[in-house]
This record gives structure tokens, C-alpha cells and sequence, in this order.
């Protein structure tokens, strides 16, 4: 059958299926501030050292280095090994979708064929990636961003590497909770307008490869959800940061007030080219 998305969507249902009341169960006691689950060992460790080293080389990739993050991104899939492209869309499977529609409780999840904002990611050395709120909604603003997939792949990564994913459920001026970046982990968490969160400053001279994706639905998580571009913060002993941020925010914020989708389309998304 070879490592298609189908075949590796089945065998990640498979491990949701079987952990699908614990999960349920993480996810909800979360679910006041910023829901999320983890779930380890979702796939073969041979299949998940495959992925990772089909991984493209940071020069294969987009920078994006600026006030607000530093890491790399990788989106226009044909350019790269032909499993990449088949491990994202695997989260994308029918079955898949349910099984974590069930875990969160939430109906009408649509995935992102376009990869809007999703894709890999890789961070090495001193990426970071500041507090933030996801943009609100997909590239056409018709849906909303609802949940966050995150699925780690590179082998040995300890927590004190850095470039862990940090939850800020009880807000910014609060205590946050660390999730480690752990190899062969899936992290699926709620977006809202509450779910700030950000990936640690990697610390070691090592690439952190993550596949990303995202799920949309016709309606927000939270009734009191507006419409809003993904909005960076700095941490609280970051003062003159976090203002220099927020006024980047706002600027942008205006900016879509005037142009609903943007002065220029976000490239930030997979235009396809090779056929399925």
C-alpha cells in the first residue's frame, strides 16, 4: 500500500480510537481556558524518522524573521519529498477529522486543503516564536480557525532544548504551561480569541521539524469571538517590545478594516500544481 495519506491516516485514527476517552477527558479539563490534548506514539518510529529526514534543508525553506517570530516554514509541498505531503493530508482523513471532532466536542470541523498557515515548520538555534493569537479565520474569511495541530518528529528532543509549545491559559500576566516538543507527539489545541500561546527560544544546534494544520468551522468556539489578524504580544518583562507589538497589531488590524482580505493575498498557503 506504501506510506500514502490514507494509509497513515488509518493508523493515526487507530491511536486516537484507542486513547479517545483519556483524550477526551485532557482535552475538557482544559476546556474553561485553552483546550488541548496530547496524544505519543502516533505512528511507527520508523515511519516518523522517515518523515523527519525527508524534512527540506532550512535553505529549501521560507525565513520569516522579524519583532513578532524567527523559524522557518515549508507550504508549496510539490517542491519537496512526496511523504511530506502525504503525512499533512493524512490529518486531513474523514476518519480522523471525526475522531477528534468527538475528542473536542466540536461538530462541522472542516480541515485546510489549502494550507493556509500550515505545512512544516522548523526552528533551530534562537527561533522563537513570540505570545500570539492565530488569525480569526481562513484565507477567504469565511470560516473560522478553530483547532491547531501540531505533530513533532524530531527524534530525542528534550524539553530543555527549548522551542517547546507554551499554553498562556490564564493570560499573559500569568503562569504558562509548557508542552514539550516531543518526538512523535500530536498536540491538538482550541484557537479562540483567549488561546494565546508561544514556541520557546530553541536552545541547541538542532532543527525542531513540526507538521502543521488547522481545522475550520462555520462557527467560533466562543459566542464572544470577533474577527481579529493573528495579534503578537511580548512577555511581561518585555515592555518596550510588547508596545512596539502592539502597535503592529493595530496597524495591521486597520488594515484589514479597509481591505478585507488584505492589500496583497497572504503566500503564505499551498497552490497546488502536482495532481492526487
Amino acid at each position: 500500500m506504501g506510506n500514502n495519506r490514507k494509509f497513515i491516516g488509518d493508523l493515526i485514527a487507530s491511536q486516537l480510537k484507542a486513547n479517545k476517552e483519556v483524550l477526551k477527558k485532557q482535552f475538557h479539563q482544559n476546556k474553561e481556558t485553552i483546550g488541548y490534548f496530547y496524544l505519543d506514539d502516533v505512528l511507527p518510529d520508523d515511519l516518523v524518522n522517515q518523515i523527519h529526514n525527508s524534512f527540506p534543508k532550512l535553505e529549501e525553506t521560507v525565513q520569516k524573521k522579524n519583532i513578532r517570530e524567527y523559524k522557518y516554514l515549508a507550504y508549496q509541498m510539490d517542491k519537496y519529498d512526496s511523504l511530506l505531503e502525504e503525512v499533512i493530508y493524512a490529518f486531513q482523513e474523514a476518519e480522523v477529522v471525526s475522531l477528534i471532532s468527538e475528542i473536542c466536542n466540536i461538530e462541522g470541523l472542516k480541515p485546510d486543503s489549502n494550507l493556509y498557515a500550515g505545512g512544516l515548520s522548523l526552528m533551530t538555534k534562537n527561533n522563537y516564536l513570540n505570545p500570539h493569537l492565530d488569525n480569526s479565520h481562513d484565507k477567504d474569511r469565511n470560516l473560522w480557525r478553530v483547532l491547531n495541530l501540531l505533530y513533532y518528529v524530531t527524534p530525542n528532543w528534550k524539553a530543555e532544548n527549548g522551542g517547546n509549545l507554551e499554553l498562556w491559559q490564564h493570560g499573559l500576566k500569568n503562569k504558562k504551561t509548557t508542552v514539550t516538543s516531543k518526538f512523535n507527539r500530536l498536540v491538538v489545541m482550541a484557537t479562540h480569541q483567549n488561546s494565546w500561546h508561544s514556541v520557546g527560544k530553541v536552545d541547541v544546534e538542532d532543527i525542531r521539524c513540526c507538521v502543521s494544520n488547522y481545522y475550520f468551522s462555520r462557527d467560533p468556539l466562543l459566542k464572544s469571538d470577533n474577527f481579529h489578524v493573528t495579534s503578537f504580544r511580548a512577555e511581561k518583562d518585555q515592555k518596550f517590545k510588547n508596545v512596539l507589538l502592539q502597535i503592529d497589531t493595530k496597524l495591521r488590524s486597520g488594515l484589514r478594516k479597509l481591505f478585507r482580505k488584505g492589500i496583497r493575498e497572504n503566500p503564505h498557503r499551498y497552490k497546488k500544481t502536482r495532481s492526487k
